[in-house]
């Protein structure tokens, strides 16, 4: 099925001819598209300290950074030219930036990442730079330009506050008005520029690094309980040269690795719990009002439980993961939880006729989840 988001692509022809290979602009992707936000709340999520943001600057050729919250008599005092202000996560506060994010559900929930909405002034932005990871660029209102150039071996600027591009070169130019979308692969440089006071809205993705995966991993598997065997040397015997490290104690930590073991099941496991453990900022907002039990069960009988922004709900195979825990649904479970997952809302009755009524009301308590009435 073809897609307006994609240029009428369908997502499989975008997947094959763009992913991870080339840009792709599309024009009027969201036509009229009016943003979700505007300056003023934008400025007030940035001042929470449950929300990342910063405020880059330049001031005569020199950048400066500020890490939020950032007060808004700091935001009111700024000068009329360049600045951006930058707020990641604004899908897990704002509900209309959360549906933007789920109209990128061709591609794994555990990919998606989330939405980053800057607000810049003229002249406004974050100079030529390089991400590791997808994006895709929706231009809210006002004007940017785009310059790009193709990856190669980019130098980096020593000294400076972001990693910045030394002498970018751009290879192509690109104006992009309200609802205009570029997508860019990783590699690609990027520098884009306010024509005039504009939002551009950056869904981003996750790209965890294979040396962020593997130290994360030996963690999960430290608290789980490696092998610790105590060392002994006996017989010991006079060191000659006491600065050379014991043939013994390398065999003791040789031994002492070959004892790290871990299964398929772990791996996959531990990427579950790992995926879909929230950021270290998220704050979960139980109700104000919780339901009592016997409410709960006759409000989910003529509801949908359609779940927060904030909650992240995967699985594989039988095994299911929600907020960095791992849950083994049973068989007349799953069906249920699947759709759940997939669809983020899911028929309350359905979910209390499968036996989920339980753990419905555990996640709706801690705010894991919400009830909706039915249309």
């Amino acid at each position: 099925m073809r897609d307006p988001l994609l240029g009428g692509l369908a997502p499989g022809t975008f997947l094959r001819r763009h992913w991870q290979k080339r840009p792709l602009l599309v024009r009027r992707a969201l036509p009229g598209f009016r943003g979700v936000v505007n300056a003023r709340s934008l400025g007030a999520l940035a001042a929470r300290d449950d929300v990342e943001s910063r405020l880059v600057e330049r001031r005569r050729g020199r950048w400066q950074v500020t890490q939020g919250p950032i007060a808004r008599a700091r935001l009111r005092g700024l000068p009329a030219i360049d600045w951006t202000l930058l707020v990641s996560g604004v899908n897990l506060h704002v509900a209309g930036a959360d549906r933007l994010l789920r109209r990128f559900a061709f591609l794994p929930f555990a990919r998606l990442d989330d939405v980053m909405v800057s607000y810049a002034a003229p002249g406004g932005g974050v100079g030529p730079h390089v991400d590791s990871y997808d994006v895709f660029l929706l231009q809210g209102p006002g004007r940017r330009v785009w310059r790009l150039a193709r990856p190669q071996s980019f130098a980096e600027v020593h000294g400076a506050p972001l990693k910045l591009i030394e002498g970018f070169a751009a290879e192509e130019e690109i104006l992009t008005e309200p609802g205009d979308l570029l997508y860019l692969p990783p590699g690609w440089g990027h520098d884009g520029v306010a024509l005039d006071a504009c939002f551009t809205y950056s869904i981003g993705f996750r790209a965890p690094r294979g040396a962020e995966i593997a130290a994360a991993f030996l963690d999960w598997l430290h608290e789980r309980g490696l092998a610790d065997r105590g060392y002994r040397d006996p017989p010991l015997r006079p060191a000659v040269h006491p600065a050379r490290i014991p043939e013994a104690m390398l065999e003791h930590a040789r031994r002492s690795l070959e004892t790290i073991r871990w299964s398929r099941r772990d791996a996959g496991d531990f990427l579950g719990e790992y995926l879909s453990t929230p950021k270290p900022h998220v704050v979960f907002a139980p109700p104000r009002r919780a339901l009592g039990r016997s409410a709960f069960d006759r409000r989910l009988e003529r509801a949908n439980v359609a779940l927060d922004a904030r909650t992240q709900l995967l699985y594989r195979g039988t095994r299911f993961f929600l907020n960095g825990e791992r849950l083994l649904p049973g068989a007349r479970q799953r069906p249920a939880l699947t759709g759940l997952a997939d669809e983020r809302r899911a028929s309350g009755r359905r979910l209390a006729r499968a036996g989920l009524a339980d753990l419905s009301y555990e996640w709706y308590r801690l705010g894991y989840l919400d009830l909706e009435d039915l249309d």
